[in-house]
């Protein structure tokens, strides 16, 4: 018989911890528990969950017997969820800080889900290192940690002992590959399977939204975008960007840059795929007249344009996101 301990994975449950993680993360592992077990044809628990809440330190198992435990030495795994309001102000935890470069240091496998990674980065263990946390906030993350590798278009990253994945929803994503890491794939695949879900995904470019920054105050690359928005500017040139700007193009290349942190060209294709992006997601119109409507002279490039920046091709995107799901391309 298998007398193994099982493996211990410790969710962080800090006051705006958003309960659909927690309780949903405890029954996914619980299910991974069931499906092992049955495989191992063994009866007590491969896995263990543990709720921890970071001004005691110690946690109560959320495992069916509902039983008190003191956390771990070094559980096998930390997780830290995500929060539709953020999570705490690091410098009103630093025991918990302490405590995870502990873990990290005994060898936990520590993970973190989109605002999650902001506590994460406060342990300096991403420093150097790739991440990625919700779109909407790499550039907050960026700028309060310059030191990490972030890479916003990526939902999860897995770099071995640090994991970190971008959505709020993202929680199933990184709950099966830990799964995968601690039980197998088989394991991993027969617990999407029974709760029908998919295998973890690896992109969140189709779900973000190019937001330009408006607030910067230099009133003359402003000027420039706003007018990226009228129609004359269907057919914009980083040429004809430069004579809006009054400026000479060395001098607008490089304010434009410093406000809008992307070149004029790519800031200018970023907006001609959001817009196609509308089209895709609210008409039927075909991929060659969206392709027009966006500013393209041609669908070739608009399709390997929208390909590198969203990780899917303009057909994958509809029949993925418009309600109808069907094209004419």
């Amino acid at each position: 018989m298998n007398r193994q301990p099982p493996l211990d994975i410790v969710l962080v449950a800090y006051p705006a911890a958003q309960k659909a993680a927690l309780y949903g993360l405890t029954d996914l592992f619980a299910v991974a528990d069931e499906v092992s077990r049955k495989r191992q044809e063994r009866a007590a628990p491969v896995l263990r969950v543990l709720s921890m809440d970071p001004d005691r330190f110690t946690g109560a198992s959320s495992g069916r017997e509902g039983d008190s435990t003191s956390l771990p030495d070094a559980p096998s795994v930390v997780i830290i969820p995500p929060s539709l309001t953020g999570p705490p102000n690091p410098e009103t935890v630093p025991e918990l800080l302490t405590w995870l470069r502990t873990c990290h240091e005994g060898g936990s496998i520590l993970a973190a889900v989109c605002a999650g990674t902001f506590l994460l980065a406060a342990t300096g263990l991403l420093d150097g290192r790739p991440a990625t946390t919700h779109w909407s906030a790499a550039a907050r993350l960026q700028q309060a940690f310059p030191a990490i590798r972030i890479d916003p278009d990526r939902l999860l990253v897995d770099d071995g002992d640090i994991l970190t994945v971008g959505g709020i929803m993202s929680w199933p994503d990184l709950g099966l590959r830990l799964i995968d890491r601690l039980l197998g794939p088989a394991a991993m695949l027969e617990t999407a399977r029974y709760l029908l879900i998919d295998p973890p995904r690896h992109d969140q470019r189709h779900y973000r939204h190019f937001v330009p920054d408006l607030t910067h105050g230099d009133r003359t690359i402003l000027k420039v975008q706003h007018w990226l928005r009228t129609e004359a500017a269907r057919n914009a040139t980083v040429a004809d960007m430069t004579s809006v700007s009054g400026l000479e193009e060395r001098t607008f290349l490089r304010r434009f840059h410093k406000v809008t942190s992307h070149t004029p060209l790519d800031y200018l294709q970023r907006l001609r795929v959001e817009k196609s992006r509308d089209l895709l997601e609210t008409t039927a119109l075909p991929l060659e007249q969206i392709a027009w409507e966006a500013g393209y002279q041609g669908s070739g490039a608009f399709r390997k344009i929208f390909t590198r920046l969203m990780g899917q091709t303009p057909a994958d995107y509809r029949r993925r996101f418009s309600p109808a799901g069907s094209s004419r391309e």
